[in-house]
Formats: C-alpha cells, structure tokens, sequence
C-alpha cells in the first residue's frame, strides 16, 4: 500500500495540468491543479493519479474549496456533472450526481435562479468570484483547472516536535503542507524535522518510520543512495569525498581530516558497528573478498526466495524478480495453469495438462514422428478402407506407404505396398504396415536408413535374424529405421511408366493380330473366287463342244 501511495506521487505532471498545492482533511486529501482543461480532461487527469474530481458533500469540505483557491480567477472543475435527462429542482442535486456515480450529499451551494431547461449545461465549476457557488458549465468549457480527491484509511497525526522546530510534511499525492496546516496525513507521507533535517515516514501502522527506512520506497530517505548492511538493515551511505551527517544520519556532507572511511576506499557505502569502520553493499550485492569491492549476489540460490506454488526465482543484477514456471501465468500475484489448447496448437485434438498440453489424434490418424501437433493417416494392417469425400466418392485418400484399389463391389480400399520389391534397401528388407525396413548382415552397419557399410567390429548374434545370425541392427533401438512410408516420386514414375508400356505392347499386338486375321480372310476370299471363275470358265468350254 505504501508503495503504491509513493508510486502515484511519482506521477508528476500531466500535460496540460500542473499540480498547485493541497489539503488534507479528515481521511481525505484534495490537490488542486492549475491549466485550462475540460471536464472530462480533469476526470481523466485526476483517474489516472489515483483520485476522482472532488465531490462538495459538507460544509467543511466547501471550506476546502475557499482555502485552496483563495483569491485564485477563473473556473475550476468540481466532481458534478448530468449525465442525461432534464434538471429536476425538487431533488437537491437537482437530477445531478457525482463522479462517483451517487447523489449522496449534506450539503449544496447553486447559484440562485439556475437553469432548468433541457438544454442546460451539464457540468458544475466553482469560482471565488461566485463565492465558490455551484454553476452549471458547458462540459466542454476550457476552465482555469480542477481539483482532485483522495480518500484513505489509517492516518497518521502530526509528527510530534517541540516549539523550536517546524516540519514540512510531502504527501503521496505530490504536494507539500506545513505544520498545522493538516491535521491529519496518509500514509506514505514523509516529513523533515527541521533543523536537523531528519526525516521520516508514516507507515501503515499509523506510526511515524526515522530514516532510513526500506530502501524500495524513496531511496530509504537517504539523500545519496540506501543500502543493506550484513544484518538487512538499511543504512545511507554517500559518494568518494563525503561522508554521512552524525545529526541525521542521511544527508552528505564534506569528509573531515581522518576520517576511518577514507582508508577504507569502500566501493559503496561505509557504516559503523561495534565500535569500527566497514565497507557495505546494496541490496543484492555482497562484499567481494577483498574486503571492500561489491559483486552481484544470487539470491536464488535461497531455496526461501519466491515460494508460491509454480513460481521460480529469476536472478537479476543487484535482485531477483519472482516468475511463473512455463506453462503459468501471473493471476492476482499467483501462477495459474496456462490453457494452451485455447490456442488450437494442435491439428487434431489437445488435452491440457498442468503447465503444458498434450495433442491426439483422431481414430484412423496417428502422430506424426518428429511434430507431435500434426496427424497423419494410420492403417496399421495389410488392407484397410479408403477415405472418401463424402461430397465425391471418386475422391479417396489412403495413408502414406498404401495403393489406392477397388474390390468387385465398386468400394474403394487400401493395400500395403510392399516396398521391398522396389529394392529401396542395399542389404536385407523387412517390409512392413505404410512402410518397410532396412537390414545388413553381420559384420556391417546400416547408414543413412538403407545402405550397409562394412563395420570394425561384429555385434552380437541374433538367431532369429534375416540372415540367419545377427543383422546389424540400425542404432541402439532394436526396432529396425523406417523410411516414410509413402512411395517415393520416382518409384512412383517408375511404376506408371512401366504400366503404361505394358498396355501399349498389348494394344500393338492386338492390332498386329487383327491385321494378319484380315489378310488371311482376303486370300482365302480371293482363291475362292479365282476357283469360281475357272469352274464357270471350264462350263462354257464344255457347253461350246456340245
């Protein structure tokens, strides 16, 4: 909580709007910002510090009003507006309400004879012309600035301190106010005791922290830089030249002569314990082993170090940072289970798993080797069916290292290729479902899946080996190399071109047969004829005799 208060007065400016002064009250703080803006500009400039536009619901915090804007021209924007619909004057706020979204109110200043037409304007701003009355302003009016509210919880009182000293108190919120001025402070708030300079801090204890306080929150107070000392107290130390002052012990100031952290020659900081001078380092830094050199700390290698479940240490110079394990992500400060399938990283289905997924396939698929997210078709026997498109059944699909044929009822299956016939393999060949395997006989080696290299060395026998004694078996796996199971493109060449060529040889000897057919039946015709023609021609020499 303190951290955030000081990372909201770490916001500074905002373009357009510089922050004026302030006034804390109650468990409130209002800050006024001076620059012309709009409505809804100050809205937003006043959302992103952390506040809302300052709602007027008493009396006193009317006075407010009076004590921040004093002799102050012009307008400035207050928390009321109307989002929609007429003014209603039996209502108090006369139909407007809040920026924060209510229309609670002990307390309200119109100017008299407002404007109670549909078309009246619908913002409010306050002037000390007006006697910071209650004005309805168009929204988009550029006034001379607005004024900011913060609400908190636990304060602390005045830092207390005697009539010779003042203090002077710097709020989270950016601004500065004197003693007596607030009679109450936020936490987060730092005060300096003047003269000594000392400082301190409300903390969320309500209870008032002397510098240094933890280095992550301003630096611990110290005016150069805070560190831990061996014991993780915080402690300010100062550059080359300077050392710490004894009245405050967090400003700098000029080294005297014999000063014990000069001969020293610290490389960061020099603090006092038992009565001797030693040299220190930041947080996450440790002493090298000369004494008085600094070299990162790994803080990781506390086992204590971010203990949330699926959480890891992360080492950083001079830190480390807490992280979620792969698979996690950061939830309202835990680690959460990633679900990863919510991205579809696989082609078929996916199963999360605790900090990672699993991906499956369908039936009839199986994983692909080497891309666990993809599937391929699986047979895993001699025949199986064919995939067709429902929408085309001349469209079938067979799983890599099967042909594609149709039995006598027209319904379309698959058939294993027995690869070996295609003599892929130089040695000995296995065939097997969409694929095959390669083998050599004793005393070689399988290289490169297919080809057999003589080896130094016999391995050990297997009698149940294709070559009767022990092949060579490829890798340490005794399951044999698997090529893909799909028919390479130039087998595949190889195998049309050798069908078609059969078909063609079949067609040449078919016509070859028609046209001797064909001649035969020609000579026989014509002999029959000749025949004919001698018979007739041996009638009519016989018929001239008579």
């Amino acid at each position: 909580m303190l951290f955030v208060s000081m990372l909201v007065f770490l916001l500074g400016k905002d373009a357009g709007a510089e922050r004026n002064s302030g006034y804390c009250i109650g468990n409130a703080c209002f800050t006024l910002f001076r620059g012309t803006s709009t409505f809804s500009s100050g809205q937003r400039i006043c959302r992103d510090q952390g506040s809302h536009l300052m709602t007027v619901r008493t009396s006193v915090s009317s006075d407010v009003l009076s004590v921040l804007l004093g002799n102050l021209t012009g307008s400035f924007w207050i928390g009321l507006h109307r989002l929609s619909g007429c003014p209603d004057p039996s209502e108090e706020l006369r139909g407007f309400q809040w920026v924060t979204k209510d229309a609670e109110s002990d307390f309200v200043n119109w100017l008299p004879d407002p404007d109670d037409s549909c078309s009246a304007a619908r913002c409010v701003s306050v002037s000390g012309e007006e006697n910071f009355r209650w004005s309805e302003t168009p929204c988009d009016h550029q006034a001379a600035g607005f004024l900011c509210e913060n609400s908190f919880t636990d304060p602390c009182a005045n830092l207390p301190h005697t009539a010779q000293q003042t203090v002077l108190y710097l709020t989270p919120y950016g601004f500065e106010v004197e003693d007596m001025q607030s009679s109450t402070l936020p936490s987060g708030t730092i005060a300096t005791l003047f003269p000594s300079e000392a400082k301190y801090i409300c903390g969320t204890s309500n209870k008032w922290l002397r510098a240094p306080w933890s280095c992550e929150i301003e630096e611990g107070g110290c005016e150069y830089q805070c560190a831990a000392n061996p014991s993780n107290k915080p402690i300010c130390y100062c550059p080359p030249g300077e050392t710490l002052s004894p009245t405050n012990g967090i400003s700098c100031q000029a080294e005297g002569a014999g000063d014990p952290c000069a001969a020293l020659r610290c490389q960061q900081t020099c603090y006092e314990a038992a009565g001797r001078h030693h040299c220190g380092c930041d947080h996450g830094l440790q002493l090298a082993a000369d004494g008085r050199t600094c070299v990162d700390f790994d803080e990781c290698t506390d086992e204590r170090q971010c203990p949330e479940e699926n959480s890891e240490c992360v080492n950083t110079l001079g830190g480390y940072t807490c992280a979620c394990q792969p698979g996690y992500r950061s939830v309202g400060g835990k680690c959460v289970d990633t679900d990863e399938c919510m991205l579809a990283p696989c082609e078929h289905e996916c199963t999360n798993t605790p900090g990672s997924y699993v991906c499956s396939c369908f039936k009839g698929f199986t994983v692909v080797e080497g891309d666990p997210h993809k599937c391929s078709r699986y047979c895993g026997q001699q025949e199986c069916p064919a995939e067709c498109d429902p929408n085309d059944k001349n469209q079938c699909f067979c799983p890599n290292g099967y042909l594609l044929d149709v039995d006598e009822r027209g319904s379309a299956f698959c058939i294993d290729i027995d690869e070996c016939e295609s003599n892929f393999c130089e040695q000995g060949c296995t065939n097997t479902y969409g694929g095959y395997a390669c083998s050599c006989p004793p005393g070689f080696t399988l290289v490169g899946e297919h080809q057999c290299k003589e080896s130094t060395s016999i391995p050990p026998t297997d009698a149940g080996g294709l070559w009767g004694g022990s092949p060579t078996q490829p890798g340490p796996h005794p399951d044999p190399t698997r090529r893909p199971s799909a028919v390479t493109p130039g087998g595949l060449a190889g195998i049309i071109v050798s069908t078609v060529f059969v078909v063609l040889l079949a067609v040449i000897a078919a016509h070859v047969l028609l046209l001797r057919r064909g001649k035969k039946e020609e000579s026989a015709a014509g002999a029959t004829k000749e025949r004919e023609e001698e018979t007739h021609g041996l009638q009519g020499l016989s018929d001239k005799a008579v």
